[in-house]
């Protein structure tokens, strides 16, 4: 009798301290501390805003190699970042840089929407995907995909990331069209934090009510 092959160990995922060090230095503090001190050197709006950039996918580039694998969001990201570097050396326009910069955002809604069409709506993929299909908590959300209920909700909450995400994406042009280069930089490190945030607290709050509700 020949022994079967070993349990698949389940993914490791990245430590949170790791994964806020990550966001502060590359994608927040760092490309907004670049831009200040390059501007302050003399160096143009768009150049500025380009060298800059380079540390967001720097930081993607290292949480691929430590993490060994590069996710569909790094992806997305990587190419807003090529797409608005792109424009920004073929225009020399520092707002055409900065709404290219919404791309990611742009790309995350409609596949969120697009989704709803699917057999597994997005956002159920990413919580199997986060949890780590192969762990007790993936387990039971595989397995509660076959409850109606538990479908309904996961497309509610898909929906309205998408939805809210098209906010998103039409607050940066705002801000961009109406305010500095400086401030709609900030403005779009800031906003995709905050709307993943607080989508994230309406997330956990409606899955538990309608957990509730099906208990009930």
């Amino acid at each position: 009798m020949t022994a079967g092959p070993p349990p698949a160990r389940p993914r490791k995922q990245p430590s949170r301290v790791r994964q806020i060090a990550m966001i502060l230095v590359f994608d927040l503090g760092g490309p907004l501390l670049a831009y200040t001190l390059l501007r302050s050197d003399g160096l143009s709006t768009v150049t500025a805003l380009i060298i800059s950039g380079i540390l967001p996918a720097l930081g993607i580039v290292i949480g691929a190699v430590v993490d060994r694998r590069l996710d569909i969001i790094g992806v997305v990201v990587l190419a807003g970042l090529v797409v608005g570097t792109i424009a920004g050396l073929v225009s020399n326009n520092a707002r055409l840089y900065l709404v290219e910069g919404a791309v990611p955002s742009l790309v995350f809604a409609l596949a969120c929407l697009g989704s709803l069409r699917s057999s597994k709506p997005l956002i159920y993929r990413f919580a199997v995907e986060l949890l780590g299909p192969d762990t007790r908590k993936g387990r039971e959300v595989v397995g509660a995909w076959r409850y109606p209920g538990f479908r309904r909700a996961f497309q509610v909450i898909t929906a309205a990331w998408g939805i809210a995400y098209l906010i998103e994406v039409a607050a940066r042009l705002v801000v961009v069209e109406t305010t500095s280069t400086g401030i709609a930089l900030l403005f779009s490190k800031l906003i995709p934090y905050a709307f993943a945030f607080a989508l994230s607290g309406w997330t956990l709050a409606y899955g538990e009510h309608e957990k509730k509700k099906a208990e009930r």
